[in-house]
């Protein structure tokens, strides 16, 4: 069971991922999370309303079973195979203690201060997740794919556009940590 619990370490779970994108690349396939949601709303009658919504969708049905897959592995794994402990730097978890009063770092996998049920009641809190939902799957969309489908799939594939995005992602969370979430929090 050790060897569930404990993360596995880089020179096991980097030739995996090699691996799954050699044979994506070999069935065809590309990976990623967002283009889940062009599946989802083509599956939901979108299609009827914009011409970006009218493709094959069954084509893509892998990856939105794949996309299914990582949500309920993600919730067995952190419900049931884990303590629910995060580690993380003890100065980084200093400094949020300091500058931004969240204390729950490293015993939670999300701020409780920030992402906790009661705290949705605050009209504040709903505004600011629902912005950024619209702002990453605008983003997202405007790259041409998410973190995972760039900087995983494009970028094994020696695409020039997954490099440009990765930098801009990379970029983006820069700006985001060092500037805009002190203004925000």
């Amino acid at each position: 069971m050790n060897l569930i619990y404990e993360p596995w370490p880089w020179y096991v779970a980097g030739p995996l991922i090699a691996l799954v994108m050699f044979l994506l690349l070999f069935l065809g396939k590309k990976f990623g999370m967002s283009s889940n949601l062009r599946t989802a709303c083509t599956i939901a009658g979108a299609d009827k309303a914009a011409d970006f919504f009218k493709f094959d969708w069954k084509a893509e049905r892998w990856n939105l079973m794949l996309a299914v897959g990582a949500a309920i592995g993600g919730f067995i794994a952190s419900n049931y195979l884990s303590d629910n402990k995060v580690e993380i730097n003890p100065a980084v978890a200093e400094q949020l203690a300091e500058d931004y009063q969240i204390n729950s770092a490293g015993e939670a996998y999300l701020p409780t201060e920030i992402f906790a049920t009661e705290n949705l009641s605050d009209p504040s809190n709903i505004l600011i997740l629902l912005l950024g939902g619209l702002l990453v799957g605008f983003g997202a969309r405007y790259a041409g794919g998410c973190t995972s489908g760039h900087s995983i799939s494009g970028m094994s594939n020696l695409q020039l556009p997954s490099l440009i995005a990765t930098i801009g992602f990379f970029i983006g969370g820069l700006i985001m940590v060092h500037l805009l979430f002190p203004l925000i929090f």
